[in-house]
C-alpha cells in the first residue's frame, strides 16, 4: 500500500513539474518575454487573455502592488530613429491601467525580474477606460516620451482579473530623421555614402495595385546594414557578399519575409509584394516546417510562428483558418489527411499558448488534395506543396 501511495505521489509531482516547465516555456502575451511587437505607428486592437502569465513581473515593484497584475498585455516597441511617442489606449469594458518601462544597460525582461527596470510613465488611477501619452495632459493622458534611435520600451496594460476585454490602441511615433524623403506616398530611405559603390535597393509594394507601401523593414545577416528601417524604398551600400533576411511589416497587411544573397560587385534590386488583410485573403508560410512524418516543428519555425502571433495579437478582430497541406504522391490517403490536420492543430495550439483566443481560429487539413505543383519534380516544388496557409475568415 505504501508503495502504491508513493508511486501516486511521485507521479503527481512529476506531472506538476512538467506542467510548470511547460507553462514557463510558453511565453504568452501576458509575459514580458511574449510581448506583442509594435513595429510602426498605426491603429491596433489587442485582447486580454483573461489569465495571468507564467511570471508576475509587476509583483517585483512595491509601488505597483495596487495594480491588476493578474491580467496583463505586454507591448514592445523599438525606435528606429529619434523621436517622440504618443499613444491612446481605450478598453471596451472595465478599467484600464498602464505602466511604461524603458530599457537601460540590462535586458528589459531581466530587469523586470530583478525589480530594477526603470518606470518612465505610470497611470494606475482606478475607474479609467482610457489611458495614454499626449501633449495635452489630463487624468487619462500623461506626458509624451522622447526616445533615441534603437531605444526599447515595454508597456504593460492591465485590467480586471479574468477579463477578455479588447483594447483599441492608437500608436503614434513622430520621428526625427534627415535621411527620409516623402513624396506621393513614397517614403525613401537613402543611406548611400558612395554613389559609385554597388548598392541594394528594396521596394515594398502592394501585391494588387503595385502602389508603394510604407513599412517597417528589418534586415538581418549583414553587420553593415542589419537594422530596422522605415519606408517604401531603401537604398543601401553593400560592402561585402552576404546572405540576408528582410522582414516587412505594414499596417493592414500580412507580414512578408524575403531571403536574398547579396553581392558586392553589382547593384541589386529587391521588390517585395505584400497582401492586404481582408476577408478571404491568404498567405503561405512555407518556413513553418515539420520533421518528416510528424507534427514536430523544425528549428527556425518558431520565429515565423511568433510573427503570426504578433499579427493576430495586434488585430484582435481577425479570425483565421489554418490550413495544413502535405506532399504525397497519388490519391489522398487517411494518413495524409490526418497528418495535415494534426499539423494545423499543432499551429493553432501554439498560438493559443501564446495568448490568442481559441474562438478566433479554426484548424483544417487538406492532405495532398490542393498541391501548388500537381506534378512536382523538384525539391522546391515538393516543399511548396508541403505548406501552411493562413486564410482570413
Amino acid at each position: 500500500m505504501i508503495k502504491v501511495h508513493l508511486t501516486i505521489i511521485l507521479s503527481l509531482i512529476s506531472l506538476f513539474l512538467f506542467s510548470q516547465s511547460k507553462k514557463a516555456g510558453i511565453d504568452p502575451i501576458s509575459d514580458c518575454s511574449g510581448a506583442v511587437n509594435i513595429f510602426k505607428s498605426g491603429k491596433y486592437s489587442l485582447q486580454f487573455t483573461g489569465e495571468s502569465g507564467s511570471v508576475d513581473e509587476l509583483s517585483n515593484f512595491p509601488t505597483l502592488n495596487d495594480m491588476n497584475s493578474k491580467n496583463v498585455i505586454w507591448v514592445s516597441y523599438i525606435a528606429d530613429n529619434a523621436g517622440t511617442l504618443i499613444f491612446n489606449a481605450h478598453i471596451n469594458q472595465g478599467d484600464l491601467q498602464m505602466i511604461l518601462f524603458i530599457e537601460g544597460k540590462t535586458n528589459l525582461c531581466n530587469a523586470l525580474t530583478l525589480g530594477t527596470a526603470e518606470i518612465k510613465r505610470i497611470n494606475k488611477t482606478k475607474g479609467l477606460n482610457e489611458v495614454g501619452l499626449d501633449t495635452n495632459v489630463t487624468n487619462n493622458e500623461l506626458y509624451p516620451i522622447d526616445l533615441t534611435a534603437g531605444q526599447k520600451i515595454l508597456v504593460a496594460f492591465t485590467t480586471a482579473e479574468k477579463s477578455k476585454a479588447l483594447i483599441n490602441l492608437d500608436f503614434n511615433f513622430k520621428e526625427k530623421s534627415g535621411l527620409l524623403k516623402i513624396k506621393n506616398n513614397t517614403k525613401i530611405y537613402d543611406s548611400r555614402t558612395d554613389e559609385f559603390s554597388p548598392f541594394l535597393s528594396i521596394s515594398i509594394r502592394d501585391a494588387t495595385t503595385n502602389e508603394p507601401i510604407i513599412a517597417n523593414i528589418t534586415i538581418e545577416g549583414s553587420k553593415e546594414i542589419t537594422a530596422l528601417y522605415k519606408g517604401s524604398d531603401l537604398y543601401l551600400n553593400v560592402l561585402r557578399a552576404c546572405k540576408v533576411l528582410v522582414k516587412c511589416d505594414a499596417e493592414g497587411y500580412f507580414f512578408q519575409d524575403y531571403e536574398a544573397s547579396l553581392l558586392a560587385i553589382s547593384n541589386q534590386e529587391i521588390v517585395i509584394k505584400m497582401n492586404r488583410l481582408s476577408k478571404g485573403s491568404s498567405i503561405q508560410i512555407e518556413e513553418i516546417e515539420f520533421k518528416a512524418g510528424t507534427s514536430e516543428f523544425l528549428p527556425g519555425s518558431e520565429s515565423r510562428l511568433n510573427r503570426l502571433k504578433d499579427l493576430l495579437a495586434t488585430n484582435a478582430e481577425i479570425h483565421i483558418e489554418i490550413q495544413g497541406h502535405v506532399f504525397a504522391i497519388g490519391e489522398n490517403t487517411f494518413a495524409s489527411q490526418q497528418m495535415s490536420e494534426t499539423r494545423a492543430k499543432r499551429i493553432m495550439n501554439y498560438l493559443i499558448d501564446k495568448g490568442i483566443q481559441k474562438d478566433r481560429m479554426k484548424a483544417v487539413g487538406y492532405g495532398n488534395t490542393k498541391p501548388i505543383y500537381p506534378d512536382a519534380k523538384l525539391d522546391s516544388e515538393e516543399q511548396a506543396n508541403r505548406r501552411v496557409e493562413i486564410v482570413i475568415k
